[in-house]
C-alpha cells in the first residue's frame, strides 16, 4: 500500500528529519556506524565542477563553482581542496573547512575566484577528503586562459577587421539557437567544454550577429551557410528557425560586412520540400529571390545567387521524375536570368562516394556536389578523421561524374552522442585545411571548388561540430583558417564581450536552466515512505501535492522525476499520473545503478482497448536500442523489453489489458529469463542471454519519450522497481492489495 497524501506532504515537509545530524558520516546509503566503528566512506559525490563564464583571461578574477551532492542519509563533513598548478592562484572563495553537506538540503555549492598570471591550458582538480584523509571524490578541470587584456567600454563592439583571403570560405550555420528553444542546448550541458564564448545566447539577438561577422571575417571566414527550414508546402511560404537571419542578421549593424546563403533542408517529405512545380515557382523560389538573392550580402558567384540543397534527390517523388527536376532547376536558373542575375549555382548535398549517387545528382541538373559534414565510424583518433575526410574527397575527384566544392569536417557526436564520437584538435585541423588547400589547387579554375572551401560547422553545438570561438580551444579553430588562408594578415587581437563590456546574451537560456537546477534539487530530496520494501531502486506514487512540480522517489534514493505538462487525477490510492502525452522524467536514472536482476511493478488503469506500441515506463530509446527496459502495451496486450540487439527481446501476453479497472502488472529478470505478470499471474516467459545495459541516464514513466506520441493513454499508478527478482507469492501479494483497495474505491 503506497503512501496517503497527508503522509506524503508531511513527508515532504519533514525531509530533514531522514537523515541525522551532528558529525556522522554516511555509510552505504542505510546507517551512520556507531563511535570506534570502522569509518565508512562518505556518499558525496561532485554532481558539476566548471567555470561560470564561457572563457577566462590571464589577470582576471575567473569564478569557477562546484556542486556537491550527498546521496547517502546522513550528514557529512569533508574537506574540499583545489588542487592548482603553478601560476594559477585562489582570489576568493566561499568553501568552509570543513564543509558540511546535509542529508536534508542533499547539495552545497562551493564557489572559487581564480587568476592566472600568464596565458595558459591549466589542469585544475577538486579533491574531497573524508575526515581521516581518504579520497571521496576527484573531479579534474581542464581551463583556458586567454591572453590578459584591459576591459574597456566603447559604444558598441569595436569594427571588423576582415583579412585577405583569396579563397572563398564558407561555414555551415546552424540556426536552432533561439530563445523559446533551450532544450537545444541539452547535448551541450552533457559537454560543457563546447560552451560558446557567447554563453548559451538567443541568435535573434543582431548583437550576436555582429559578434559572429566580427569573428568570421576577421579569421577569412567569407560567408554563412544559413541552414533554412519549411514548415509547410502547397502554399505562402512558412518558415522556423529563420530567426538568425530576419531578426538578427539583417538588423546587424555589420550586415554588409560579410555576405551569406542559405541550405534549403530539404529533409522533411511533406512539409519541407514543394508540393508541386506550381508550388516552386509561384511561393517558394519568389520568396527567395525577394526576400535572399536580392539582398546585397547574398552571395553571387560569376553574378550567380548560390543555393544548396540537402536531399535534392527528395524532388525526384516531390516533382513527379528525374527529367522533371532538371527542368525545373533549369526553369530556377532562367527566373533568375529573369530577376537581373547572371543564372543560378545549384549544389546538392552528399556526404558518400557511391558513384550511382553521384550520377544521379549530376542527371538531376546540379552543378555541384558537396557534403554538409563527412560521416566518419568507428569513433576515430584525429589521424584517421584526417584520413578518411581527405580518401574521400580524392574519389569523389577521381570518380569526375560531378564537380565537388570541399567541405571539411572538425569533429562528431550527433545529437545525444551516438554511434561514432569524435574531434580534430586546431593544430591538426590547421594540417586537414593544408590538405584541402593543396588539393583544391588541382581543380580546374574554371570550377567554383578551385575557388571555395566550406567548413562543418560554425555553431553545430549540440551535434558536435564548430569551428566558432568556444571554452575548451578558444579560437583555436578560426586561428587554424586565418593561418591556412589568410594573406599577410598581421597580429590580431580576438576579443570576447566582456572585454568590451557587453553581453550576457544567454539570460533567457540560464533563467531556465536554474529553474530546472531547483527544480532537480526539490526532485533530488531524500523521501522514504513507512515500510518501504527492502531492496527497493526507485519507487515513485504520484501523490505529491497537486501544484508540485515532481514525483519524489519514496524508496529514499533521490531518483525523483520532473512533471513534463503531466497532472495528477485520483488514483487507487490517492493520486494517479495522467497519461494524455505528459509525462514524468527521472533526468539522472543512472542514480538506480545497474540492474542486472530486478523487478518493475506499476499499476495502470485505461477505458481504450487495443492501445498499440504504447509505453508507461521506459528507458529504451531510438539512440540506444539496445539498452534499458519498458513496460506497455503491443497489439491491445501488456508488454515487457529488455534488448539484447536493436528493438529486440518484446515479451508480450497472452491476454488482452483489461478495461475500466485498475490492473496490477510486473516483470521480472534474473539475468537469463525474462517474465511478465498481470494480475498477479505470470502470463509470459522469454529467454534472454546477457547482462541488461544500463540506458543513456533518463528514465520517461507514462509515455516512451518526452512530448512523443507512443504514450500509453489512462492512468499510471504506484510505479516501483527493485534491485531484485521478486517471487511469484510477492507479486500474487502486491495484486490482491490493489484488488483490495479496487473493491472499496468509489467507481470512477
Amino acid at each position: 500500500m503506497k503512501p496517503t497524501r497527508w503522509i506524503a506532504a508531511l513527508l515532504l515537509l519533514n525531509s530533514a528529519a531522514n537523515g541525522p545530524a551532528g558529525d556522522l558520516q554516511a555509510t552505504n546509503g542505510d546507517a551512520a556506524f556507531a563511535a570506534g566503528a570502522p569509518a565508512a566512506t562518505p556518499t558525496v559525490t561532485i554532481r558539476r565542477f566548471q567555470p561560470d563564464r564561457p572563457l577566462a583571461r590571464a589577470r582576471r578574477a575567473a569564478p569557477i563553482s562546484a556542486d556537491l551532492v550527498n546521496q547517502g542519509d546522513a550528514d557529512v563533513q569533508l574537506t574540499a581542496a583545489l588542487v592548482l598548478p603553478p601560476g594559477i592562484r585562489v582570489v576568493s572563495s566561499n568553501a568552509p573547512n570543513p564543509v558540511r553537506v546535509s542529508a536534508a538540503d542533499a547539495w552545497v555549492r562551493l564557489t572559487w575566484e581564480l587568476e592566472a598570471a600568464e596565458p595558459a591550458v591549466a589542469d585544475l582538480a577538486l579533491e574531497l577528503k573524508a575526515r581521516d584523509g581518504r579520497l571521496v571524490a576527484r573531479q579534474p578541470l581542464r581551463m583556458l586562459f586567454l591572453p590578459p587584456l584591459e576591459v574597456t567600454k566603447p559604444a558598441y563592439i569595436p569594427e571588423p577587421v576582415p583579412i585577405r583571403a583569396p579563397t572563398l570560405i564558407g561555414a555551415h550555420h546552424c540556426p536552432l539557437w533561439e530563445a523559446d528553444k533551450p532544450e537545444m542546448w541539452n547535448n551541450v550541458i552533457k559537454h560543457p567544454e563546447r560552451t560558446p564564448a557567447l554563453g548559451f545566447y538567443s541568435q535573434e539577438k543582431p548583437e550576436v550577429a555582429d559578434w559572429e561577422t566580427k569573428w568570421a571575417v576577421e579569421h577569412g571566414v567569407s560567408f554563412f551557410i544559413y541552414c533554412w527550414y519549411r514548415t509547410s508546402q502547397g502554399g505562402a511560404v512558412r518558415t522556423q528557425f529563420g530567426s538568425a537571419i530576419h531578426d538578427a542578421l539583417f538588423k546587424s549593424k555589420f550586415a554588409d560586412r560579410m555576405k551569406f546563403t542559405i541550405m534549403w533542408e530539404n529533409q522533411s517529405r511533406g512539409k519541407a520540400g514543394v508540393a508541386d512545380a506550381s508550388d516552386l515557382f509561384t511561393h517558394l523560389l519568389p520568396y527567395w529571390v525577394e526576400n535572399y538573392f536580392k539582398h546585397p550580402s547574398y552571395l553571387k558567384v560569376d553574378g550567380k545567387p548560390v543555393l544548396f540543397i540537402y536531399r535534392p534527390e527528395f524532388l525526384v517523388d516531390d516533382l513527379g521524375g528525374v527529367t522533371n527536376v532538371a527542368k525545373a532547376f533549369e526553369q530556377m536558373r532562367q527566373v533568375c536570368r529573369d530577376a537581373g542575375f547572371n543564372g543560378l549555382y545549384l549544389l546538392g548535398e552528399y556526404r558518400g562516394v557511391d558513384p550511382q549517387h553521384l550520377r544521379l545528382m549530376k542527371s538531376l541538373g546540379l552543378d555541384y556536389t558537396f557534403a554538409y559534414c563527412w560521416y566518419v565510424p568507428g569513433s576515430p583518433a584525429p589521424e584517421r578523421a584526417i584520413r578518411t575526410q581527405m580518401e574521400y574527397i580524392r574519389k569523389t575527384g577521381q570518380m569526375n561524374i560531378l564537380p565537388q566544392v570541399v567541405t571539411v569536417s572538425q569533429a562528431w557526436s550527433g545529437w545525444r552522442d551516438e554511434g561514432t564520437l569524435w574531434k580534430i584538435p586546431p593544430l591538426e585541423f590547421e594540417g586537414l585545411l593544408r590538405q584541402a588547400k593543396d588539393f583544391m589547387g588541382a581543380i580546374p579554375k574554371d570550377q567554383l571548388g578551385s575557388r571555395m572551401l566550406l567548413l562543418d560547422n560554425w555553431n553545430e553545438w549540440g551535434e558536435g561540430h564548430y569551428i566558432a570561438p568556444y571554452r575548451e580551444f578558444g579560437f583555436g579553430y578560426l586561428d587554424a583558417v586565418r593561418k591556412v588562408f589568410g594573406e599577410g594578415s598581421p597580429e590580431h587581437l580576438d576579443l570576447l564581450p566582456e572585454d568590451v563590456g557587453r553581453g550576457p546574451y544567454d539570460t533567457v537560456v540560464r533563467a531556465h536552466l536554474e529553474a530546472l537546477e531547483r527544480k532537480e534539487r526539490l526532485a533530488s530530496q531524500r523521501v522514504v515512505a513507512p515500510g518501504a520494501p527492502v531492496g527497493l531502486a526507485a519507487w515513485w506514487t504520484f501523490n505529491e501535492l497537486a501544484e508540485s512540480p515532481v514525483a519524489f522517489d519514496y524508496s529514499g534514493h533521490r531518483n525523483g522525476g520532473f512533471l513534463e505538462q503531466a497532472r495528477r487525477a485520483a488514483g487507487l490510492d490517492g493520486r494517479a499520473l495522467v497519461c494524455d502525452g505528459a509525462s514524468v522524467l527521472v533526468p539522472r536514472g543512472l542514480a538506480l545503478g545497474p540492474l542486472q536482476a530486478f523487478s518493475v511493478e506499476c499499476v495502470a488503469r485505461t477505458d481504450i482497448a487495443g492501445q498499440d506500441n504504447r509505453w508507461m515506463v521506459n528507458s529504451v530509446f531510438g539512440h540506444n536500442t539496445t539498452c534499458g527496459f519498458r513496460i506497455g502495451v503491443l497489439a491491445g496486450k501488456p508488454c515487457f523489453q529488455a534488448p539484447v540487439t536493436p528493438w529486440s527481446h518484446h515479451l508480450t501476453g497472452p491476454e488482452p489489458l483489461p478495461t475500466g479497472r485498475w490492473v496490477p502488472l510486473a516483470a521480472t529478470f534474473d539475468g537469463r529469463t525474462m517474465r511478465l505478470y498481470m494480475d498477479g499471474r505470470e502470463c509470459g516467459a522469454m529467454d534472454r542471454p546477457g547482462s541488461l545495459l544500463p540506458s543513456d541516464g533518463r528514465l520517461v514513466l507514462g509515455n516512451y519519450e518526452v512530448g512523443h506520441a507512443a504514450f500509453f493513454r489512462g492512468l499510471l499508478d504506484d510505479v516501483r522497481i527493485h534491485r531484485r527478482v521478486l517471487s511469484d507469492a510477492e507479486i500474487r501479494t502486491a495484486a490482491a492489495n490493489v484488488e483490495k483497495l479496487q473493491r472499496t474505491q468509489p467507481k470512477l
